[in-house]
Parts: C-alpha cells; structure tokens; sequence
C-alpha cells in the first residue's frame, strides 16, 4: 500500500460506490457533450420549403393557343396567384424554392414563372415559362416564338403598372 493513494470514501463508508460515481459523472458529461455536438451538426443541414404552384408540362400541353378561354384555362389548371395589374391580360403562375441553413436568412435557389397572355377575345395568345439565373430571367420554353407579351420583359410587364392607379374613384 505504499505509493497507493487513499480511495474516496462514499458516505456510507463503501469505496467501490464512490469510484462508480466517479466514472457516472464522466460518462454522463460525454454523453452530453456528444449530444450537444449532434445537435450543432443537425441545425447546419439546409431545409428546403416550396412556395407558389405552377402547373406541370403535361397540363399545359392540352391548352391550345387560340382555342383555351380564360375559363377553360382556370378549369385545367387552375386561377394564378398573379394577374396582369389593369388589363388581366395575362397569368402569372409563380413557384420558388428556398434554402436555409442554420441561422442564416433564407436563400432563392431557384424560380420559375409560367405566363399565359390573352389576346382581345380572351382566347389563349401565348404560353411562356421563365426561370431565374442569377437575377436574370431566362426563357426556358415558349409555345409561340414571337416575342414575348407585348414586347416586354415579364418583371417590366409584372410591376409596369405599380404607381399608375387611378384611385379617384375607388371609395366613392
């Protein structure tokens, strides 16, 4: 026993019990550390969410430019989100998905727009879908290749009329 250094001594007086103790309270310290670790590395995986709707290539394909009214387009593919402000000349259906990882703001990874413009009869004139490339909208198929509604750029057409309200009337 020279050399030994005396054991801990648990109240009772029981050596075995205090060294037990001893090698709980490590273990249980561990496992928390290990937890509180896991924990980190979960709250650093992204999480993806879905905004808007746009209907599927195969919807579209049974509108026909010329034929498709206003009715029988909202009846195949349903109402939009988004109109043309003024004129309801066109349809806007918006579908965005985003990226968040951690406490970081959430982030556009990617967008897509589908426009269907109507001509005077409110016959279908033109079914576009965009998509976003680094801030840039970028045609990603067309079913008549002339230009786009009315010549324009879809975000000049979308917020074009933003400012030009005529609210005289509007709460008489």
């Amino acid at each position: 026993m020279t050399g030994d250094k005396p054991h801990k001594r648990a109240p009772d007086g029981g050596v075995a019990l205090a060294h037990l103790n001893g090698r709980v309270g490590l273990i249980s310290r561990r496992v928390c550390l290990l937890g509180a670790l896991g924990l980190g590395i979960a709250a650093c995986q992204p999480i993806f969410r879905n905004h808007g709707y746009i209907p599927t290539d195969q919807d579209l394909q049974v509108l026909q430019v010329g034929v498709d009214s206003r009715e029988s387009v909202e009846a195949t593919v349903g109402r939009p989100a988004a109109e043309g402000v003024l004129n309801d000349e066109a349809w806007y259906y918006v579908q965005s998905r985003w990226r968040t990882i951690g406490a970081a703001a959430p982030v556009e990874i990617t967008r897509e727009v589908v426009a269907i413009s109507f001509d005077s009869r409110g016959l279908v004139a033109n079914i576009e879908r965009f998509g976003l490339d680094q801030g840039r909208i970028v045609p990603l198929s067309r079913r008549i290749t002339t230009t786009n509604i009315r010549g324009r750029g879809i975000l000049a057409q979308m917020f074009g009329n933003i400012g030009r309200l005529n609210t005289a009337g509007m709460f008489q």
